[in-house]
């Protein structure tokens, strides 16, 4: 009994997700078994995105702000955020809301993600400035959730990186003294009698007043590349705030923006980025070149998808002489959680046989990628390592 029970509670739900799923409305005068009034609340929501051209004739979203506004409010109630963000993406790209969203009303109802954002940071130059104080709060509100996430990470990282890199015999104060390595290195002082070592030597990290690695992020910010353009500025920004390592950020399509001087906030970086047109990737790589003026203790990292619009052989040479200047170089085909991205494989061919390591980041992967650079590790073992732990 209990056995027949269950199935046909199994069925039922099944019964009750397909129609959800295929938007059958059910009759009135039968409601299946298990449905519900939120039911046919949520059916109604996803039918208004899903049955669109039948929406229209009864009334659904169409182009009216305050309809959409309750759409969007109706969503967040009945359905988790992760189905939410995906709803709302879909919607963008149905009902060609963009422009709806340069409403501050508007902006005020939606599911903060990447997707969202990056359409905000493409709109910008063509909000009205009732909107923009909106839009600055929501793109806040990802920036939040990503430096909660990814900033203690990273600074532990480099911090680490840097310490490690370098030592010095004669630390100038106790907090400065590398005590597992000191006691390593003493232990044939141990004095059974004390029990205790005494050291004759002291090893520690030594004070530095000036940056030990410069890096330099050179950012594509055409359309596709816009969820590593958001998870750049925050990197940056977090690496700017960092005193061991001097940090510069330039964004670039065509034209170059160097953003350096709003590392301080990276919701300005946001807003000083222009996502979509074409790209340069020569152009940018010869104004960083410009910017660097210590070669041997550089990093340069080139998130792109090397997909150059134009002058190809110049962004090779441009490259090879950087690397022949001392430069450590690294190429980023995408930062982000995306997988696998799409890019120029003749170019990331040509990168790697140039001995440049070249491949996809995840955000969580970058704080380790970048302690290994910091330190001359072997890039390409540390990636080939990441590679198998995720087979």
């Amino acid at each position: 009994m209990d056995m027949n029970h269950e199935l046909a509670t199994d069925i039922a739900e099944q019964e009750r997700r397909w129609r959800l799923i295929l938007g059958q409305v059910p009759n009135a005068n039968q409601q299946p078994v298990g449905w519900s009034e939120q039911d046919s609340q949520m059916q109604a929501c996803l039918n208004q995105l899903y049955q669109a051209e039948q929406a229209t004739q009864r009334g659904g979203l169409g182009r009216s702000s305050p309809k959409v506004a309750q759409w969007l409010g109706d969503i967040r109630q009945y359905f988790p955020s992760s189905v939410v963000k995906v709803i709302q993406k879909d919607a963008l790209e149905r009902l060609n809301l963009q422009q709806m969203l340069l409403e501050p009303e508007l902006l005020a109802s939606v599911e903060v993600d990447i997707s969202l954002v990056s359409t905000l940071i493409s709109l910008n130059h063509l909000m009205p400035e009732k909107t923009k104080e909106t839009a600055r709060i929501v793109v806040r509100q990802l920036v939040e959730e990503l430096e909660n996430r990814l900033k203690q990470p990273l600074q532990q990282a480099i911090r680490g990186s840097i310490n490690r890199s370098a030592h010095t015999r004669r630390p100038k104060r106790v907090q400065d003294i590398n005590w597992q390595r000191t006691i390593q290195a003493n232990l044939k002082h141990w004095q059974e009698e004390f029990q205790t070592i005494i050291p004759h030597e002291l090893y520690g990290h030594p004070r530095q007043q000036t940056a030990l690695k410069d890096i330099v992020l050179c950012v594509d910010q055409s359309g596709s590349m816009a969820p590593s353009v958001i998870y750049s500025s925050v990197f940056a920004a977090v690496m700017a705030s960092i005193r061991a390592v001097n940090t510069q950020m330039i964004v670039f399509d065509t034209e170059i923006a160097d953003l350096t001087p709003l590392l301080e906030d990276p919701v300005d970086v946001l807003f000083g980025t222009q996502l979509g047109g074409g790209t340069d990737i020569a152009k940018a790589i010869k104004y960083c070149r410009g910017k660097i003026t210590r070669p041997e203790d550089t990093i340069f990292i080139l998130i792109s998808d090397l997909c150059e619009g134009g002058d190809a052989k110049q962004m090779l040479k441009q490259v090879a002489e950087m690397l022949e200047s001392g430069v450590q170089v690294i190429a980023l085909l995408a930062l982000s959680d995306d997988g696998a991205p799409w890019y120029d494989t003749q170019h990331a061919q040509i990168f790697a046989d140039m001995g440049i390591p070249t491949f996809a980041c995840t955000p969580d992967q970058f704080p380790e990628l970048m302690a290994t650079a910091i330190e001359k590790r072997d890039v390409h073992a540390w990636y080939a390592t990441q590679q198998e732990n995720l087979s």
